[in-house]
């Protein structure tokens, strides 16, 4: 009788001390988790699972409130609040995508601005057709409003490291970063606007311009693009090779009531024109 007693009792303690085992490993495995991200960044189902998370794991750490859901399959840690930079590393690198940060906001972040934010500022991103931008990241409430656009017309793109502390987040170069605002005018931007952001861009590279409008299937892009910087007389122009660069024999107006320039067979705005 006594000794029934002591192997149940026996078979009680290593009940206890298995489940006491398998909390430390669960709670191990959830602070290795928490220290993967960056703040603000987003934990996705699909890449958890291949990472030894199973459903049943991850639907604890919900209940025990350590994740809270934006999306089906998108948690993020509680409490944090939710940054664009981080965000778009995580999707980066846990479901392989390449979104990256383009346009105007690429040039701010190497210092070449014309704009003054108001209010929450504006974040360009790129990313290929074939990797649509999901409901949840166009309709969250982030630190930035992510704005996003896609196009094939730069077949060699230049990209750049974002920062080092977000490996999988690239961002256009700046000679690729005004290319891209010039794709997106006059819609998004001004052609004066643009011009004003023009006359910083002294330091530009001519072998990456060279590059670039060579491998860019845009027309209009490349014609305003070699009339704003031979008007804003920058060295780097006479650097450029134009016999290489296809411009095309069709005239195109890209304003009303505008002026035209013959040699680059564009009719520009007349502020842009009478502009010195």
């Amino acid at each position: 009788m006594y000794l029934f007693i002591e192997e149940i009792t026996i078979f009680v303690v290593e009940i206890i001390s298995l489940k006491y085992t398998m909390s430390i490993d669960e709670t191990s495995k959830l602070n290795r988790l928490l220290q993967q991200n960056n703040p603000g960044g987003l934990y996705f189902s699909a890449w958890l699972k291949e990472n030894g998370y199973s459903d049943q794991l991850l639907k604890g750490y919900r209940d025990s409130g350590w994740l809270t859901p934006l999306s089906r399959g998108v948690m993020f840690r509680t409490g944090d609040k939710l940054r664009s930079f981080a965000i778009l590393e995580s999707y980066n690198n846990q479901l392989g995508k390449n979104y990256h940060i383009a346009a105007h906001s690429a040039l701010e972040f190497v210092g070449f601005t014309h704009y003054v934010p108001m209010g929450k500022p504006l974040l360009l991103v790129s990313h290929p057709k074939e990797e649509p931008v999901p409901l949840w990241m166009k309709e969250g409430e982030f630190d930035y409003t992510m704005m996003f656009f896609s196009t094939e017309t730069f077949s060699r793109q230049q990209l750049t490291q974002f920062n080092p502390d977000y490996p999988h987040l690239h961002a256009s170069v700046p000679e690729q970063a005004f290319l891209e605002c010039l794709l997106l005018a006059p819609k998004q931007y001004t052609y004066m606007d643009l011009y004003y952001i023009m006359e910083q861009l002294t330091p530009l590279r001519p072998e990456v311009l060279q590059l670039l409008l060579e491998n860019t299937d845009n027309l209009k892009v490349k014609r305003m693009f070699l009339y704003m910087s031979e008007k804003a007389g920058h060295e780097w122009f006479n650097l450029l090779d134009t016999d290489k660069i296809t411009l095309g024999t069709s005239k195109f107006q890209l304003a009303k009531n505008g002026v035209y320039i013959p040699k680059y067979k564009i009719t520009v705005p007349k502020e842009l024109h009478d502009y010195e």
